[in-house]
């Protein structure tokens, strides 16, 4: 869409380009907040890494807010299931492609996963942590894909060369887990350890599917003509929420079917969707016209976290939102002048971890913060 020029940094502006590519993960023990005393938990972690960074004081679910990176370009940070680490995508500062790295909260060491060559976008853990999904473009090409074609106006690239691939946390036992013509990409897992979702063309639209964590049992579970992306699964696995662009019959659709076979899409308007984890049931969320995308689901499954441009005219600030799943009780969470997108909530809901432009090395630079989630403001502020 033409108003939606973000002023994001190399890496932003790559993600935007594989499908926003937000893979599209909350709160302080209360009344609303679900049990969690059998899950993993990391209130005893301590997060050592990083620099304190204060937060705006209009801010208030955030505090003891701490940047973790510096250098680069720095996005799509998602938790371990214990709450211990990161896997994130990160452009290098000396340049290149997107590649996976995990990260260490405790002492800040990273790891890269992937290959190093090619692209890749949209990584996520393994239920045991030491396994590690990722899209790449490796087995085609060694180098980065070229760039979208903007003579056709402003495009996102999808890439065809995208498959999913799963490696150990530190690289090894690469293994490739789809192969079918056409974009693989956008994975996240199931709370549950039994599923996961991914966005694929492989029957011609860009559509959502579901599949055991071997690869098999693939099922196709929307198929309304427009992109559905960036899915993440309730905590309990029960539900999902993602963006998505579904274009009016007439111009806007035979443009977007004309630019997808090209392997384009033309941003527009992303509203976001919640459904039962099978596809049925489907309900929107937002109805805004701006772009939300990023959408994560609050601990307690009846909240959803997302990025959204809505409180600006110019479509170039993103900020994050708190919305009931019933599209009722929006609230806005952070207040920068740029971007603040991605966000995931630790497993067992103390933290809150999401990509920024605040703090910049250099123009449009995006980095991982990570702060504890204080659910509600007003009452942790008169204790």
């Amino acid at each position: 869409m033409d108003r939606f020029t973000p002023r994001l940094s190399a890496l932003s502006t790559a993600l935007l380009t594989v499908a926003f590519a937000a893979c599209g993960g909350g709160d302080a023990p209360d009344a609303e907040s679900p049990d969690t005393s059998d899950a993993p938990s990391s209130s005893a972690m301590t997060i050592g890494a990083g620099e304190p960074f204060a937060a705006d004081a209009r801010e208030g679910h955030l505090v003891n807010l701490r940047q973790l990176t510096f250098e680069g370009e720095n996005a799509e940070a998602y938790f371990s299931n214990d709450g211990t680490r990161l896997v994130y995508q990160r452009t290098p500062a000396e340049g290149g492609c997107d590649q996976i790295f995990t990260f260490d909260l405790a002492t800040g060491e990273q790891q890269l996963v992937s290959t190093g060559t090619g692209r890749t976008t949209c990584s996520y853990f393994y239920p045991e942590g030491e396994r590690v999904i990722f899209a790449s473009t490796h087995a085609e090409s060694e180098m980065c894909p070229a760039p979208p074609d903007m003579s056709q106006g402003y495009v996102w690239a999808v890439y065809p060369s995208y498959d999913l691939w799963i490696a150990d946390d530190d690289g090894g036992n690469l293994t490739q887990l789809t192969d079918t013509p056409g974009y693989d990409a956008e994975a996240t897992l199931s709370p549950q350890g039994d599923r996961m979702i991914f966005t694929s063309t492989r029957d011609g639209d860009l559509d959502l599917y579901t599949m055991a964590l071997d690869g098999s049992d693939v099922r196709r579970i929307t198929d309304r003509v427009g992109y559905d992306g960036g899915a993440f699964y309730s905590p309990d696995g029960s539900k999902i929420v993602w963006r998505a662009h579904y274009p009016e019959e007439g111009p806007e659709m035979d443009d977007y079917l004309r630019l997808l076979g090209q392997g384009l899409i033309r941003p527009s308007s992303l509203e976001v969707y919640v459904a039962d984890a099978d596809g049925s049931n489907v309900q929107q969320v937002t109805d805004n016209g701006a772009a939300n995308f990023g959408p994560f689901f609050h601990p307690s499954g009846e909240k959803i976290i997302f990025s959204s441009n809505m409180d600006d005219p110019t479509g170039r600030n993103f900020d994050l939102y708190l919305i009931n799943v019933d599209g009722t009780g929006l609230e806005r969470i952070t207040y920068t002048d740029d971007f603040d997108g991605f966000p995931m909530f630790s497993p067992d809901g103390r933290y809150l971890v999401w990509g920024s432009n605040r703090n910049p090395s250099h123009d449009g630079n995006t980095n991982v913060f990570i702060a504890e989630w204080v659910e509600n403001p007003a009452s942790a502020a008169g204790m």
